[in-house]
């Protein structure tokens, strides 16, 4: 694994970044991690589900396939949804932290290790004559998606388990009466727990702001009816089938 440096606008003048979404660039995944501060844009795409990391820490996934390395959102052209997870967005760079007058305040830093690095055809990182080019406006605000999301992270988890709303999901998935997939190790919010809460608790749940995220989450698990669909283009694509086109609703 390299070790990212900090980003310099110096040292790093001339840089360019291939932008857009391929395997080659390690959007092949069929999961990735996801923010409380996206939930909006994403519950419109993907199902959300939670997980749990070594610790025992529940973090929050977007589910984008159901095979190893599959992204079903991910073609030839690119990423094809509305929104693509900030993760995935944030290309080479990551927020680290770095001294400024004595303090210690976040910087940006990047992987020069990374495939998307010096493409003839890639976005300027900065202006011929200094000052940061639109592309690394744009990642500045993504990586702010991501470093506030982190923040927020404990403290809705922490939210949802006081109101007992985390619960074991199991996801069996059925493409035809022949393939199925089985997910495990997922959690979501429990609807029926959440519909019982009394007046004091769900005021205290809206004031921690996490009320609208609980409903999101659970609204988000009607994607995997999408997945399906998209699997199952996929792999009549792959047959060589017709695959017919499904109008997108506005």
């Amino acid at each position: 694994m390299t070790t990212p440096v900090l980003l310099d606008s110096v040292t790093h003048a001339d840089l360019r970044v291939a932008i857009g979404y391929a395997a080659r660039f390690g959007d092949a995944v069929n999961e990735c991690a996801v923010f409380p501060n996206e939930f909006d844009d994403l519950q419109r795409e993907y199902p959300i589900l939670f997980r749990k990391d070594a610790a025992g820490a529940f973090y929050a996934v977007g589910l984008l396939g159901f095979d190893r390395d599959e992204n079903l959102f991910l073609d030839s052209a690119g990423w094809q949804a509305r929104h693509v997870p900030a993760l995935r967005q944030r290309g080479p760079f990551l927020i680290g932290t770095g001294e400024r007058d004595g303090r210690q305040e976040p910087m940006i830093y990047i992987d020069l290790e990374s495939p998307r690095i010096s493409a003839p055809d890639g976005q300027a990182v900065f202006l011929p004559h200094g000052g940061r080019a639109p592309y690394l406006d744009h990642i500045v605000r993504v990586l702010q998606v991501i470093h506030d999301g982190q923040r927020q992270r404990e403290a809705m988890f922490a939210a949802f388990a006081a109101a007992d709303l985390i619960a074991p999901v199991a996801l069996d998935i059925a493409l035809d009466d022949t393939t199925r997939y089985t997910v495990p190790g997922c959690y979501t919010i429990a609807t029926d727990r959440l519909a019982q809460l009394d007046g004091t608790a769900l005021a205290t749940l809206n004031q921690s702001g996490f009320l609208r995220h609980a409903f999101l989450v659970a609204s988000s698990l009607s994607n995997v009816g999408r997945l399906i669909d998209l699997k199952n283009r996929r792999r009549r694509a792959e047959a060589g089938e017709a695959v017919p086109v499904t109008p997108v609703a506005a």
